[in-house]
């Protein structure tokens, strides 16, 4: 909660808020935490000996030149000054800093069970504003608590806040994510499992355990100085390696892999059955994920339960999120590997930057060893996408998709808005580079959208977001897409680019009903799947491709539609979706007492 602790005032009110709150819920269990987000020191990919000791050597002659008049700070954490203050940046090139939440790199795991109310407080310890959006949480009629910058103020460094909603009728795996500033490119990240109540069986065995696994991309460069490489229009490129949850890859190859990177080590039991959650919160890379000499069935994606089906391996694509039953039946005469290797990449990118981590049974018998698992052939581009079109939706499970206790007919629905959203590569746009959806490049305002459109503000946006891509000039602007309350939306990602991008809706989970190669055209309606189709909230959208997806607006708010990709999305490949209830003010959870105010409404802040 924003909230200095002297201001008893403030907290009192929200305490009442809080109470009342709990009044109206008193059937629903509240869980809270109590996050602190700081820099810690980590070095995921290695570092050499001897680089560290030349380091060091140079700080104690910089410390005696300088007469011992050293910040802590300089040495020990990312400099703690604000830019604008003067100060160098005087971070130790040599040990990489991640964004920490409880100390911990990825952060915990929020663990609730659905329907739970849940109250998160953040502590901003880094040197600039920070939010948390909770990736694919719907936050029923209450985008208030979506930690984006559409929706909420910044928390500025040193400031609290508290998050409360509640994870109503969903049941399966999520994550959260810092949401400003590129920062998720520096970990800020973790893992929330929803859980199911005991009244609602799952279709499947209860497993042995249950095991969350975060894959990403990894560059050695700060979240600052990523956004500052493609603010001049530069790429990325090839990540520096992958990490599995936040470790760098066990040593498979000593002419790939340094010795003495800390590793990943999962622990089985022979013939156990887990649950492995495997979230790919990277930057932009499509990860192809694989256990050696095990199959992999998948249960669920993003809170939907699937058709249960076996995979060798699975490309994962940023910002995703998968369920698989592995059973522990192999013979352990060693260890076997874990990978995550990048995907769409060339062959030295492949080997250079692969994650890979160990699964050992409790009785093996030696350490992993030989070459990794084969990835798919890079050749066969339509492997993946046909392996995109295999995930369905279990239809005939009780809960964990957006109608938890019935059949949701949705190829029987009739659409009622149509959006053919077309992106394109990095472009010049007002003299500097910016991504763009259908030519239009969304900037922030310094007033968030919600509030604005709360407290009546003009002039802060406009609900004109294009139907299809006009061609005309690209330029910035902030247009919001005026969503049908209770309609039935289709949107189709039309992807120009030379990458794969995802893309990604808060405040629901929408139906994945088709995906292909070439241009979309009203007649390619005829290949959507209109049964099964898989609901989730993040799709991929192939370079040259399409994919098609139908939503139900049946959630009221301001809801961010986004590129997963961490550079296209800083860059301008975002929009928002307004869905207002024109009869009823009260579809919606009103504005929370903690609310922090900034831009036009500044003076609003007690």
């Amino acid at each position: 909660m924003l909230i200095r602790l002297t201001d008893n005032w403030c907290l009192l009110c929200f305490t009442l808020f809080l109470c009342l709150i709990k009044v109206s819920l008193a059937g629903d269990p509240f869980v809270f935490y109590d996050w602190t987000v700081s820099y810690i020191t980590a070095s995921p990919l290695g570092v050499r000996q001897q680089v560290l000791l030349l380091l060091l050597l140079l700080l104690i002659l910089f410390y005696l030149f300088y007469g011992g008049q050293i910040n802590y700070s300089c040495h020990s954490k990312r400099n703690q000054f604000s830019e604008a203050s003067g100060h160098k940046n005087c971070r130790a090139f040599f040990i990489l800093e991640v964004i920490g939440i409880e100390g911990q790199f990825p952060g915990p795991i929020l663990n609730v069970t659905t329907n739970w109310n849940v109250v998160v407080n953040i502590k901003n310890n880094l040197n600039e504003p920070f939010l948390l959006t909770w990736n694919g949480i719907q936050q029923r009629k209450n985008s208030w608590q979506d930690g984006v910058s559409g929706t909420n103020c910044p928390i500025p460094p040193g400031w609290n806040w508290t998050y409360q909603f509640q994870v109503k009728d969903q049941i399966g795996s999520f994550f959260y994510f810092p949401s400003l500033g590129f920062q998720r490119a520096s970990g800020g990240y973790g893992g929330i499992i929803v859980n199911n109540r005991d009244i609602i069986p799952v279709p499947f065995g209860m497993p042995d355990g249950d095991i969350t696994l975060f894959i990403s991309d990894w560059f050695t460069k700060s979240h600052k100085e990523l956004r500052t490489v493609i603010e001049r229009g530069i790429s990325l490129g090839a990540p520096d390696g992958v990490l599995i949850n936040g470790l760098g890859p066990y040593q498979y190859d000593n002419s790939l892999v340094a010795n003495g990177i800390p590793y990943q080590i999962i622990n089985v039991i022979p013939g156990g059955t887990y649950r492995l959650r495997v979230h790919n919160v990277g930057i932009s890379t499509s990860l192809n994920f694989r256990i050696q000499n095990h199959n992999m069935v998948l249960i669920e994606t993003e809170g939907s339960y699937t058709v249960q089906q076996n995979y060798s391996n699975m490309d994962i694509h940023v910002g995703q999120s998968y369920s698989f039953l592995v059973t522990m039946d192999q013979n352990a005469s060693s260890d076997y590997y874990i990978v995550a290797s990048p995907r769409f990449v060339n062959s030295s990118t492949l080997a250079k930057a692969s994650g890979v981590a160990i699964l050992h049974y409790s009785n093996s018998q030696g350490p992993a060893s030989g070459p990794l698992p084969d990835p798919p052939n890079e050749l066969d581009t339509s492997f993946s996408m046909n392996q995109a079109r295999s995930i369905r939706w279990n239809v005939s499970a009780g809960a964990a998709r957006p109608n938890p206790q019935g059949s949701f007919r949705y190829g029987e629905i009739t659409v009622t808005d149509v959006y053919v959203i077309l992106n394109r590569p990095v472009e010049l746009v007002d003299g500097k580079w910016r991504t763009t959806l259908n030519g239009i490049s969304y900037i922030a305002p310094s007033t968030p959208l919600k509030l604005a459109q709360q407290f009546k503000v003009p002039g802060v946006f406009k609900l004109d977001f294009p139907t299809r891509f006009m061609n005309r000039t690209a330029k910035v602007d902030t247009s919001v897409i005026n969503g049908t309350f209770k309609g039935f939306m289709e949107i189709i990602f039309q992807n120009n680019d030379n990458f794969v991008q995802s893309y990604h809706l808060d405040g629901y989970a929408f139906f994945v009903v088709g995906m292909d190669y070439g241009v979309w055209t009203e007649n390619s309606r005829s290949t959507y799947n209109k049964w099964d189709g898989v609901a989730r909230c993040t799709t991929q959208v192939f370079p040259g491709a399409w994919t098609a997806i139908l939503v139900s607006l049946d959630n009221a708010g301001m809801w961010n539609l986004r590129s997963q990709n961490l550079d296209s999305w800083y860059l301008g490949q975002e929009a928002y979706v307004s869905v207002v209830n024109p009869e009823n003010d009260d579809s919606e959870v009103p504005l929370p007492p903690n609310a922090i105010y900034c831009g036009v409404l500044s003076s609003l802040q007690k």
